[in-house]
């Protein structure tokens, strides 16, 4: 094949000799480094049960995002339940929905991926994951080859978009043939340390790399992203994670299958893609910092109210306000949520207007609305 007839960065000799500009990365690395020290410091100061809770909230999101970028929806409570439970803090959330077991083995993936950053990854731990998406051998309605290498039985395995007779080929990833020499290039460079080669960015050729390898009949992205998720919290030095990368490229969607298709696309520099995945991980991190503020005040909301007397109703929508309730609060989403009457709902929220806890909102339309009443630091 020339040169002339490639179209793909994997059909080019030596295309994971891999070319950047450090000097354009090393400000964006600095950046990175410095709100990756400001959140950590932050979570340190905070105590232990305080961490415990930013960690929760940052893997319930990276759980359920890292899905939501496949178009898959997970039950939040469930998610929720299932990394209580494995962070041993279940007995702070006993009133939500216990997971499924399909749950639960996301969840354990993600947090195997993150605990073990300094073990050295093996084809059989990436196995392992893949089953864990996959307990029943099916996605959708669809046989798929779990914890196995795809065999391109049906044909070359492609990235593409819109309906039936309008598809368009975004990506065709190497053959199947190649996928065995090929993840043992990718393993041994991962599970060598390059002093010259900052983590971050490491994390940042890691996700191009296995993302274009694509070894998996399915999810791919997701594993490509649970070891983005290993590499950096080997680059924070930590297990425990605060922020959640696949939050911030889900906010970015197009832009991120944007980039990812131009560099995957002939063979050029690495740079926009690794200043791409830079700006975002800063961006992820700031928005951890601002979550880590809303921990702080919810530690002090319940402080505050530590003796006032509430059921379990109250307490389920209070935690809720505080963590992933959307939209504005009614008598009747609280009703729906809680499983009780509209009477009962108004009372229960009565009751709360009344101990200082909630206030009506001001900008409230036809129907009224609440919002929690926040203590001033």
């Amino acid at each position: 094949m020339t040169d002339t007839d490639k179209k793909y960065i994997h059909q080019y000799d030596n295309w994971t000799d891999w070319q950047f500009d450090q000097t354009t990365l090393l400000p964006l690395v600095a950046d990175v480094r410095l709100l990756q020290g400001k959140l950590l410091g932050k979570m340190h100061s905070l105590g232990f049960d305080l961490p415990l809770e930013a960690q929760l909230d940052a893997m319930v999101l990276e759980v359920i995002k890292t899905s939501e970028i496949e178009g898959e929806i997970l039950n939040n409570d469930q998610v929720r339940s299932s990394v209580a439970r494995h962070l041993g803090i279940e007995h702070l959330y006993q009133n939500l929905a216990p997971p499924t077991r399909e749950i639960d083995a996301i969840v354990e993936m993600m947090l195997k991926a993150s605990f073990h950053f300094n073990e050295p990854l093996t084809l059989d731990e990436l196995f392992a994951w893949h089953r864990a998406l996959f307990p029943t051998g099916y996605s959708g309605l669809y046989a798929i080859r779990a914890g196995q290498l795809r065999d391109d039985r049906d044909g070359a395995m492609q990235v593409v978009s819109g309906g039936y007779g309008k598809t368009k080929v975004h990506f065709e990833a190497p053959s199947a043939d190649r996928l065995p020499f090929e993840l043992t290039q990718f393993l041994n460079w991962y599970n060598i340390d390059q002093a010259n080669l900052d983590l971050t960015i490491k994390a940042g050729i890691a996700h191009l790399w296995f993302v274009t390898l694509h070894p998996f009949d399915d999810g791919n992205g997701r594993i490509t992203r649970a070891i983005t998720e290993r590499l950096l919290a080997k680059s924070d030095n930590s297990p425990q994670r605060f922020y959640s990368m696949s939050a911030q490229i889900l906010n970015q969607r197009a832009d991120y299958y944007h980039i990812l298709e131009s560099t995957q696309k002939g063979f050029t520099p690495l740079t926009d893609w690794l200043v791409w995945f830079l700006t975002t991980l800063s961006q992820a991190l700031e928005q951890a910092l601002v979550r880590s503020e809303r921990i702080v005040a919810k530690a002090q909301f319940w402080y505050e109210h530590q003796n006032s007397q509430l059921n379990e109703r109250q307490v389920l929508m209070l935690n809720k306000l505080w963590t992933d309730f959307y939209g504005k609060l009614t008598t009747k989403k609280w009703a729906t949520i809680t499983k009780t009457s509209p009477d009962t709902a108004l009372r229960d929220i009565n009751d709360l207007i009344d101990k200082g806890i909630l206030k009506k909102s001001q900008a409230s339309g036809r129907s009224q609305n609440y919002e929690l009443v926040v203590p001033e630091n």
